[in-house]
């Protein structure tokens, strides 16, 4: 062996992480169940008040169905750019379905009436977004992992 050659043990080799699906599924699964089951495929559904607070300032916070949905995009968001700081092949068939995610947000967002709303944009752009960031992390990742002399 050269002395630029590192060997890892098998007991100290970093485990392969479980392959976990694109976790932006959830609102994009949830978003159609409800506006097509509930709404009757109106993007005006969304917009409806699910509960209302009253503050200290004297103002009701009112809670849509829209902003809940955004919320639950958010945390799924949150946990994709957790995940793709795992390296791995099961990390590159992950970005991919990523990527596919959001296309199927495209299309559906161009050619399905019930997707024509705002939370819809939004929950698309959080689908690119993760891709952008899954790539992103991955590529500055590998590029920590592999050095050259």
């Amino acid at each position: 062996m050269s002395d630029s050659t590192v060997f890892i043990p098998p007991e100290r080799r970093p485990g392969r992480g479980s392959f976990i699906p694109p976790l932006l599924l959830i609102p994009l699964i949830a978003y159609n169940f409800f506006a097509f089951l509930f709404m009757g495929g109106s993007p005006a559904g969304w917009s409806g008040e699910l509960l209302t607070i009253p503050m200290v300032s004297g103002v009701a916070w009112s809670l849509t169905a829209g902003d809940l949905m955004l919320v639950v995009g958010l945390v799924c968001l949150f946990l994709e750019v957790l995940k793709s700081t795992n390296t791995g092949r099961a990390s590159v068939v992950e970005h991919m379905l990523s990527t596919l995610v959001f296309v199927v947000f495209l299309v559906e967002f161009l050619l399905v009436g019930a997707a024509a709303s705002s939370v819809f944009f939004i929950l698309m752009m959080m689908a690119i977004f993760d891709v952008v960031a899954g790539f992103t992390v991955s590529i500055t990742g590998a590029g920590r992992d592999v050095t050259m002399n």
